[in-house]
C-alpha cells in the first residue's frame, strides 16, 4: 500500500497512469472519466455549494467545481498531492491527514452540501468505512449526499471476477467496496456499476 512518501512520488505522474488506464478500459481505473464526470453534473444539478473531498490527490475533479463556484474544503495525506491542487484552487481550505484517523478538526466544524470521495476509501478496512461513512451523514446539509466512487461491485462474486481477470495487477492491500455488504446498514444507498470495475455509490441525507 502506497504511503504519504508514495503519493508524493506519484503525484506528478498520477493523472497520467490513471488516464492510461481508463483508455484501455482495465482495472483500476476503467472508468475514471465517466464516474468523475457523472459526480461533477449531480453535484451541479444539485447546486451545491459547499464541497468536501476526502482524498483529493491533485483536484482533477474538485478543481472543475471549483471553476464554477463551489466552496471546496479537503483532506489529502500526500503534501505534494495538496500543492499541485492548492495550485488549481487557491482559496480552496486543504488540509493535511491520514482521514484513516479522522477528519481534521476544522473539517468536522463545517457542513457542506455535497461529499465526495473518489478512488480514496478503499484504504479504509471494511470494519472502519461503515463508521466513517455514518460520520460523513452527520456533516451533511439536509438534501445533501454523499458520492464515492471507487472500485466496487455489487456483489462479492463480482469482486473476485474481476480479480481473477485483473491476475498480478489486482492490489490486495486495498478494500474495495461491495454494495450488497453495506445496504443493509445503509438501506437509502444506491449503487451503480459504471464500467468493469468502477462503481458509484450515493447517499442522500
Amino acid at each position: 500500500m502506497l504511503n504519504d512518501k508514495g503519493f508524493d512520488l506519484w503525484a506528478y505522474d498520477y493523472d497520467k497512469c490513471v488516464g492510461i488506464s481508463d483508455d484501455d478500459g482495465t482495472y483500476p481505473f476503467a472508468g475514471y472519466k465517466t464516474v468523475l464526470n457523472e459526480i461533477f453534473n449531480r453535484v451541479l444539478r444539485a447546486s451545491a455549494k459547499t464541497v468536501l473531498d476526502i482524498g483529493f490527490g491533485t483536484g482533477v475533479l474538485t478543481a472543475k467545481l471549483y471553476d464554477y463556484g463551489c466552496i471546496v474544503w479537503g483532506q489529502d495525506f500526500s503534501g505534494r498531492m495538496i500543492e499541485l491542487a492548492q495550485r488549481k484552487m487557491p482559496n480552496a481550505k486543504l488540509f493535511r491527514g491520514d482521514f484513516s484517523k479522522g477528519l481534521a478538526e476544522p473539517l468536522t466544524h463545517q457542513k457542506y452540501d455535497a461529499i465526495i470521495a473518489t478512488y480514496s476509501l478503499h484504504h479504509l478496512t471494511d470494519a472502519k468505512k461503515l463508521p466513517f461513512i455514518e460520520n460523513l451523514l452527520s456533516l451533511l446539509n439536509t438534501g445533501g449526499s454523499i458520492y464515492i466512487a471507487d472500485v466496487a461491485f455489487d456483489t462479492r462474486a463480482s469482486l473476485e471476477k474481476c480479480k481473477a481477470e485483473s491476475g498480478d495487477e489486482w492490489d490486495d492491500d486495498e478494500m474495495y467496496f461491495v454494495y450488497d455488504e453495506l445496504k443493509e446498514s445503509f438501506p437509502n444507498m444506491k449503487f451503480e456499476q459504471m464500467s468493469c470495475c468502477a462503481g458509484l455509490l450515493s447517499l442522500q441525507k
